[in-house]
């Protein structure tokens, strides 16, 4: 869901040093099952209230897709003591703002409040999950919004089967990731009212959630506001969760994708990650900044700056919880064929396979990962981001204070034997990328 910009979170930044800081935070759970986390920094007249669901489009069931992400919308229409279509009007009337995001592994809804509104925006979480408007006229609003979400950021942005995952389907065979994150619109227009109540009776309940409040409050006054707002709220049954095992690929499959939005092709590499959880994810994250991040790094400086034979490279993880994806691709530049340039592509990945890395290399990953750290919690928006999800997707909050260890941690032998082991040619599936003008 996108609303307006955050003024808040960018107004009222923390004071980090050039050295990451350790985040403080405490952490206990409610009698009714709802974990709740808190981080008090009273520099900034600002605070952060957040609600994470234990609830992404891996859960739902073969043909009711789109739930977890119409709900990120859905629960923005109001409920019995917020008027429909008042609540951002609301935020705003008081000086804050929110929004929520939905993945294949959680939904996150969280709004940024003067330190003093603190009472508002835990009113307001406590309200979602007690009183929701779920109705037709909701359903048929917001349907329309997510359809029209889809034709914007999905349908009609270049390249937006790569970012948003839409190809995953040639990778996953088996696990819910391989569909849609969004889901299927036609699943959503056969839904019954009746199946969306299902979804939320099944899904939010305080036991399946998280609370996060981070910024400027008193850990006294704001532990009693949550008791009074959300520790009376009766706990559920949790479901069943879907259980998918994705067997290990051991050829090299290759597919062709079309795009209608493009002018120029592309060629994309992926492969079946492990587990955001697993050291081998962060190793692989260390392997993307060294093939394409920024103007040193290999494919950039190879196939861009030095050979001309591509527009772009690019090369990322996308982590989640049960697998993770790895993609490494490049458009081609002037008369470059797609096979030269997985021939290109291949000759880094083996040098990564088989050879050491500098030195030189190793620290300047070292460096671009600090920074990215402190950026990530340069304000309590992004810091209440992170506690939550360490916790729910991790598995532990204390990860968000070991991340840079373990990215300090790495060597280069480790580099090397992950690159081995998860860019192997018979793992990955190979994507002929093209304009959809070149479909017979």
């Amino acid at each position: 869901m996108k609303k307006s910009i955050l003024s808040l979170a960018s107004v009222f930044l923390l004071a980090f040093s050039g050295n990451a800081q350790k985040v403080e935070f405490e952490e206990y759970d409610l009698s009714n099952g709802m974990h709740v986390i808190l981080h008090q920094d009273n520099s900034a007249p600002v605070v952060t209230v957040g609600v994470m669901y234990d609830v992404g489009s891996v859960d739902e069931e073969e043909g009711k897709t789109g739930m977890a992400h119409f709900y990120e919308h859905l629960l923005f229409t109001g409920t019995k003591n917020i008027e429909r279509g008042k609540w951002s009007e609301i935020q705003a009337a008081r000086g804050g703002s929110g929004n929520a995001n939905t993945n294949f592994d959680r939904t996150y809804y969280y709004g940024t409040f003067p330190s003093n509104e603190l009472k508002l925006g835990l009113w307001m979480e406590s309200e979602r999950l007690l009183h929701p408007i779920v109705d037709q006229q909701a359903v048929d609003t917001q349907n329309e919004v997510v359809k029209e979400e889809k034709r914007q950021r999905m349908d009609n942005a270049p390249y937006g089967k790569i970012q948003y995952g839409m190809v995953y389907k040639h990778l996953f065979d088996k696990h819910n990731y391989g569909r849609p994150l969004i889901g299927f619109i036609k699943d959503l227009d056969n839904a019954k009212l009746d199946e969306f109540k299902a979804f939320y009776k099944k899904w939010y309940m305080p036991n399946n959630a998280v609370l996060v409040v981070a910024g400027d409050f008193q850990k006294a006054e704001t532990k009693s506001l949550i008791e009074d707002y959300f520790g009376t709220i009766p706990s559920g049954t949790l479901p069943n969760r879907i259980e998918n095992i994705e067997p290990e690929r051991t050829e090299q499959k290759r597919v062709t994708e079309y795009d209608s939005n493009i002018q120029l092709p592309a060629i994309v590499l992926l492969h079946k990650a492990p587990s955001m959880r697993d050291r081998e994810a962060k190793i692989l994250d260390v392997i993307s900044t060294i093939l394409s991040d920024g103007k040193s790094s290999r494919l950039q400086k190879k196939l861009v700056e030095k050979k001309k034979k591509a527009l772009a490279v690019f090369s990322f993880g996308r982590s989640m919880v049960d697998y993770g994806v790895y993609t490494i691709g490049a458009i081609p530049l002037g008369e470059t064929s797609l096979d030269d340039l997985i021939k290109e592509m291949d000759e880094e990945i083996v040098k990564l396979q088989t050879e050491l890395i500098s030195d030189e290399d190793l620290q300047k990953v070292r460096n671009k990962f600090e920074n990215s750290f402190v950026s990530s919690n340069s304000s309590v928006q992004g810091i209440a981001s992170s506690l939550v999800s360490n916790y729910m997707l991790m598995g532990d909050t204390k990860k968000i204070n070991t991340e840079l260890e373990i990215i300090n941690s790495i060597t280069k032998e480790e580099i090397r034997e992950v690159a081995k082991k998860y860019l192997d040619k018979n793992r990955r599936v190979v994507i002929d990328y093209l304009p959809a003008s070149k479909k017979k």
